[in-house]
């Protein structure tokens, strides 16, 4: 394959993307019980449209958004509501929630296929996108009707499709992409009418060969369209790294990816736009990777939003003896789970469970050794030493003045550290401590 294309500085993590690469997507069974979280976006949480009590179908607005970084919310199966309160969230909070038990008819409001969908004009697009609930799939859950209207001051003129998936384990993405290339396509050319834009990218990493050759097939007629071969390496999937491999642009400190005149959309959320833009199809379910040597028999499963991850766990054949460690994500920007309970929200993009060998505990760290290796491997360029000392000491303010916020918490720092620092924690510590 010729010279891929990449960024400055990252790391080479262990993909172990084989437990799961080539396996094709499976279709969970009717979850009996949902949990759907009024807040599984960015922004502020939808506002509870139903009481315990109502009877609800498949695709039924549930939640309404409330205001303009906001997602509406639907259920994802036909039933009964049966509690409304604070519930587990793969955050680590308890989030209002909605619960919902199958009527096991799974009765769903009609959806109707528009054949003439790549004629719609940009608003409309924007309207059903907005309107189907679609958030950003890889793991950051922005609402995508916001992304795709910038300010006037910010022109767009590049769509990239991120199919990195540069996390270690998951192949939800890459599955995707193997299963469903023209849906995604079409997507990607929805999202660039969206915005009005004529040149888009797809952006892959080049350990996934059989996505490459897909895709490049499927866009061969399409010279406004372009995929592009990345170089393995962590975090590739970040979306200023991707623009920097991809346009050779910079953002800005502090800055977006419109300021650049890029809007980056996962995978998963160019097929979910053009399910909603076609079908009218509301976003109540996503491709979730269940894998590590903690289950039995890894997999990629079609899991409705509301489904708890312990049953995903039992569709992967339960735990091994000796697992320690559920993470929602991925095993460098995951959250470890606290309850199994938890339900697949939007951005529920895998499930990690890792053994007792694997699992190397943060408990006990050292002091800061100035060894300079997180500074050589920060993809931004910034002196994570420096930031997580001040941290640790309590002065966030300083923590400012070395560019905390502009730190995306890929914890490629925490990968290389001799110490065993909890970089990630302390950057996250120090932005809950002050303002941007």
């Amino acid at each position: 394959m010729s010279k891929s294309a990449t960024f400055e500085r990252g790391i080479h993590p262990d993909d172990s993307k084989e437990l799961t690469a080539h396996k094709p997507v499976e279709t969970a069974p009717l979850p009996a019980r949902v949990i759907i979280p009024m807040s599984q976006h960015a922004g502020a949480p939808a506002k509870a449209e139903v009481a315990i009590g109502d009877t609800v179908k498949k695709y039924q607005l549930i939640g309404s958004p409330q205001g303009f970084v906001s997602a509406p919310v639907h259920a994802s199966i036909s039933g009964k509501v049966t509690a409304i309160a604070e519930f587990p969230h793969p955050s680590g909070r308890l989030i209002p929630s909605i619960v919902i038990e199958s009527d096991g008819l799974d009765e769903a409001l009609p959806l109707k296929d528009n054949a003439d969908y790549l004629n719609l004009g940009a608003d409309q697009i924007k309207a059903l996108v907005k309107d189907a609930g679609i958030v950003g799939l890889g793991g950051a859950a922005f609402p995508t009707n916001v992304k795709l209207s910038p300010p006037k001051e910010k022109p767009i003129d590049t769509i990239i499709i991120n199919g990195a998936e540069c996390e270690p384990y998951l192949t939800a993405d890459h599955r995707l992409m193997v299963e469903k290339p023209q849906e995604i396509v079409n997507g990607l050319k929805l999202l660039m009418k969206a915005v009005g834009v004529n040149k888009g990218y797809i952006g892959i990493e080049k350990n996934k060969p059989d996505a490459i050759e897909i895709m490049r097939k499927i866009v061969s007629g399409e010279p406004n369209i372009e995929v592009t071969a990345l170089t393995v390496k962590y975090p590739q999937g970040a979306e200023k790294m991707l623009i920097k491999a991809i346009k050779g642009r910079e953002i800005p400190s502090r800055g977006l990816p419109m300021d650049v005149g890029c809007v980056v959309q996962n995978v998963g959320t160019a097929l979910a736009v053009y399910e909603a833009v076609r079908y009218g199809k509301p976003l109540v379910e996503r491709v979730v990777t269940v894998t590590g040597n903690g289950v039995r028999e890894p997999k990629n499963i079609l899991a409705r939003i509301g489904t708890r991850i312990s049953e995903l766990i039992e569709l992967s054949g339960g735990l091994v003896e000796g697992a320690v460690k559920v993470i929602a994500g991925g095993p460098m920007m995951g959250f470890a789970q606290w309850s199994l309970d938890v339900p697949v929200v939007k951005g529920t993009s895998g499930l990690l469970v890792l053994t007792e060998k694997e699992y190397v505990s943060s408990d006990e760290y050292f002091a800061c050794i100035r060894c300079g290796s997180c500074v050589d491997v920060c993809p931004i360029g910034l002196n994570p030493s420096m930031l997580s000392i001040l941290s640790e000491k309590g002065h966030y303010e300083e923590a400012k003045d070395y560019n905390l916020f502009d730190c995306f918490e890929c914890g490629s720092c925490a990968f290389v550290c001799p110490a065993k620092r909890p970089m990630v924690q302390f950057m996250r510590l120090a932005k809950s401590q002050v303002k941007p």
